[in-house]
């Protein structure tokens, strides 16, 4: 059955990586304020890396963080959902760190880990909600 609560697990996450979402725009501000350049890189590989690492965020964390939300309203085991949730915020992390060093292991890691969490969270919900949908 449906919850009609706040999801309280997955906000602890949204906030945490709402936390995370900020430091890696502010990356990229402070970037542009510094070089002045308003679009692009300028050719400045550490200046594009940042920028594909908020990128990358903006690109990923939308749907696994809704699939978890959707996991837990559609009455996923708190324990689930916060293994999911800190996941998702390592996988960010690692991807964020990844993207910004150059380095391939801890973004392809972070990669890696918030596919799985976005299959996991999407298998949680498909199994809550399919039944529901058969009559």
């Amino acid at each position: 059955m449906l919850s009609p609560a706040l999801p309280v697990v997955s906000s602890l996450y949204a906030v945490v990586l709402a936390a995370l979402a900020v430091v890696l725009t502010v990356r990229v501000i402070v970037f542009r304020a510094r070089t002045g350049v308003q679009a692009g890189d300028g050719g400045d590989a550490a200046f594009g890396r940042a920028i594909r690492a908020h990128a990358n965020f903006t690109e990923q964390v939308p749907l696994a963080l809704l699939l978890i939300v959707l996991a837990e309203v559609a009455g996923a085991r708190p324990g689930a959902v916060y293994v999911l949730g800190a996941v998702l915020v390592v996988a960010r992390l690692a991807s964020a760190i990844g993207l910004s060093r150059g380095a391939g292991g801890p973004r392809q890691a972070g990669a890696g880990l918030t596919l799985l969490v976005i299959v996991a969270a999407a298998v949680m919900l498909a199994i809550r909600v399919l039944p529901m949908l058969g009559g």
